[in-house]
């Protein structure tokens, strides 16, 4: 069946009716990239909403019903699972259809993906926010992500590198108006829940690990917050006891608003796409002044990419180098808040601009990666993401230990170094498939490749979250155990032997053994990170290793011998 036949009523979207006229320029393409790129990248900013959704009924802090952080990290892990997923099968659809296509149906599907999970969060389940913002709202960052690659590289052959950097620096930005926008929304869209008054003048009671207040109207539960977890609720609020469900935190709203929005973007740029005449290049310009060894004028079929050695080295480049930032990434403002939360410095405010800054350091490290892989080369610019890496993820658990305003600097300075080089890696990563296996089928090859991103969206948070629970509960056994038996009881209103309980319906943490264990005991939440950063410089010598071991493929897997009557003609 012909395309012009199985595109019935959408026949004005698909590519054989989106090819650019003569003196078409060519710089209009990027910008509709970045616009749908700067949509979907805002994912990045998902931390953002970590601290909404696991006070989503407490408001002002957890409470015993609340999803813990461990349950909404791995709706970020859903989503780039479900993104690899579907690029995995877009790559290929796109060759035939075209990117416009691909990137109305992307707008569907992000969009309704934001809709889906505010009815997730206003009903309280989760599984409806990992069903739209982690499945469908996947698929359309899947579907987003690749639309505009292979486009880029036709049109931009003779900078490879610097075409495909423009549009997925958009991605790595996405978070840079995302973040300031969902901040805004939340603070906008919540409410203050009901307050019941100072600690000390409640008659609290714990039943089953929960905390219960006395009321005229009756027991009902409640959480108890501290003058700075009061202070940051809107427009402040006071220390003391706060009654569960009687406020909002403003996530539903703010999901609703954001689907709406991206989606009226995504589809204006989505009709802005143009795709070249066959056998187009730019003037001036012809493959014959490719000199790098490592680049090909040869191509590779999709199916045949995937039998190479070179496929599969590469995949394994792409997935450990993402790992070791992906974990990170979306525990991001959480773990600048425990790690150097005893600052003054470290306000609210600070920890949302941190996030910002995760952003442009992302984006503008995709660019500039990109670019300087144009004249170093890809695997070069790939031996410095791993070289540099190892020694910053290394250097991540000295300045937590050492603590101060000048470790919050090194921290900050190494982690923006270390997101330049994450978001580099996708950047350069089109544009060294081309290399590789040339322009026929880069865009589907590359779609398959992104499956490497769906593995290292789990194993990356996994490790973060999975590593970061047994050094917290390992810390939460040490404080318990310096702790006064009747100064516990009286704390938390149960004995010791109720510890797990407690733990689990959040009433015992850190923060709050602290305040009764004795004077002089250190506070373990600084080092929560250090095996993860350690693990995380593990992978990337598994990297190095992978990306040494790339070669320029063989003849047996070009076109000519694989798939003649795709061969161009000489």
């Amino acid at each position: 069946m012909s395309t012009q036949s199985s595109g019935g009523i959408f026949l004005f979207l698909m590519k054989e009716n989106i090819v650019a006229k003569s003196g078409f320029n060519r710089w209009l393409v990027p910008p509709a990239s970045i616009a749908i790129h700067m949509c979907i990248g805002s994912v990045y900013a998902w931390s953002l909403f970590n601290p909404a959704l696991t006070r989503e009924l407490g408001v002002v802090v957890s409470s015993a019903d609340d999803w813990s952080l461990s349950s909404v990290v791995w709706i970020f892990s859903a989503a780039i699972v479900s993104l690899g997923l579907s690029a995995a099968y877009a790559g290929k659809w796109l060759e035939k259809v075209g990117p416009r296509c691909v990137g109305v149906v992307a707008a569907f599907c992000w969009g309704g993906g934001f809709l889906i999970g505010s009815i997730g969060i206003l009903t309280h389940q989760l599984w409806l926010i990992y069903l739209g913002y982690g499945a469908l709202g996947g698929i359309g960052l899947g579907l987003g992500y690749v639309s505009p690659v292979s486009t880029l590289i036709r049109w931009f052959p003779d900078r490879r590198g610097m075409a495909t950097g423009m549009a997925i620096m958009g991605f790595g930005g996405g978070a840079m108006i995302g973040a300031p926008l969902i901040r805004w929304l939340l603070g906008l869209y919540a409410k203050t829940p009901d307050y019941l008054g100072a600690e000390s003048a409640i008659t609290l009671i714990t039943e089953g690990g929960r905390r219960f207040a006395e009321t005229a109207v009756g027991k009902v539960e409640v959480v108890i917050a501290n003058a700075a977890q009061a202070a940051a609720l809107p427009g402040g609020g006071e220390a003391g006891v706060y009654v569960v469900g009687t406020g909002n935190t403003g996530a539903a709203s703010t999901f609703i608003t954001l689907g709406i929005g991206y989606f009226i973007v995504m589809i204006i740029a989505s009709f802005q796409y143009r795709v070249p005449k066959e056998g187009w290049l730019p003037k001036g310009w012809s493959p014959s002044k490719i000199t790098n060894a490592m680049v090909t004028d040869k191509h590779v079929h999709i199916d045949q990419a995937l039998k190479t050695p070179q496929f599969w080295f590469i995949w394994v480049v792409l997935c450990f180098n993402v790992t070791a930032g992906i974990g990170v990434i979306g525990v991001a403002k959480t773990m600048i808040n425990e790690i150097f939360g005893d600052l003054a410095i470290v306000t609210a405010a600070f920890a949302g601009t941190y996030v910002l800054m995760i952003s442009v350091f992302n984006m503008v490290g995709r660019f500039f990666w990109a670019s300087v892989s144009d004249k170093i080369g890809r695997k070069s610019t790939y031996y410095c993401f791993f070289l540099i890496g190892i020694a910053l993820y290394l250097a991540i658990p000295y300045f937590a230990s050492t603590g101060g305003t000048p470790a919050l600097i090194g921290f900050y300075a190494a982690t923006m170094v270390i997101f330049t080089m994450y978001g580099g890696g996708f950047a350069t990563i089109p544009a060294y498939l081309a290399d590789i296996f040339g322009t026929l089928h880069v865009g589907g090859i590359h779609g398959r490749l992104l499956t490497a991103w769906s593995t290292a969206g789990v194993l990356g948070p996994f490790a973060i979250t999975y590593l970061r629970n047994l050094s917290k509960n390992d810390a939460i056994t040490d404080l318990v155990s310096k702790v006064d038996a009747t100064a516990f009881a009286e704390k938390f209103g149960a004995p010791m032997d109720q510890l797990q309980s407690l733990v689990a319906s959040k009433t015992v943490t850190i923060s709050k053994l602290m305040e009764i264990v004795p004077a002089g005991t250190i506070d373990p939440t600084s080092s929560l990170y250090n095996t993860t950063m350690y693990a995380m410089a593990g992978l990337l010598v598994v990297g190095l290793f992978a990306n040494f071991m790339i070669k320029a493929v063989g003849a047996q897997h070009h076109v000519e011998k694989t798939h003649p009557e795709l061969a161009p003609a000489e």
